[in-house]
């Protein structure tokens, strides 16, 4: 793989994934919140419009879905198989992050 093909990749994984709220929503969601309301009362400092807005991208990347139920009429948003594939990835960032705040600790 050249590094001009390594930089694309990583930037397609951080278009995916990167921001303030796309892997705290797939955690929320994931965690068993699965209404929209649900969701973001998991996260109380999201507004609605925002909350909508990543709902949407994590649902176009195929890392969510999206079932709407007519009666009652409810929307629910489960996490897809594929955002499964992600969770290796999730996890080394969670152990990363715990290891850099020891090592920014230590000095």
């Amino acid at each position: 793989m050249t590094e001009e093909q390594a930089l694309k990749y990583l930037q397609d994984t951080l278009f995916v994934v990167g921001g303030k709220w796309k892997l705290p929503i797939l955690r929320a969601i994931h965690s068993g919140n699965y209404r929209f309301r649900d969701i973001q009362r998991s996260m109380p400092l999201i507004t609605t419009r925002v909350l909508s807005k990543e709902l949407k991208h994590l649902e176009e990347n195929k890392l969510v879905i999206r079932t709407v139920y007519q009666s009652p009429l409810a929307v629910e948003y489960k996490v897809s198989h594929y955002m499964h594939s992600l969770l290796p990835v999730i996890k080394e960032m969670i152990l990363w992050g715990k290891n850099h705040r020891k090592k920014i600790s230590e000095e």
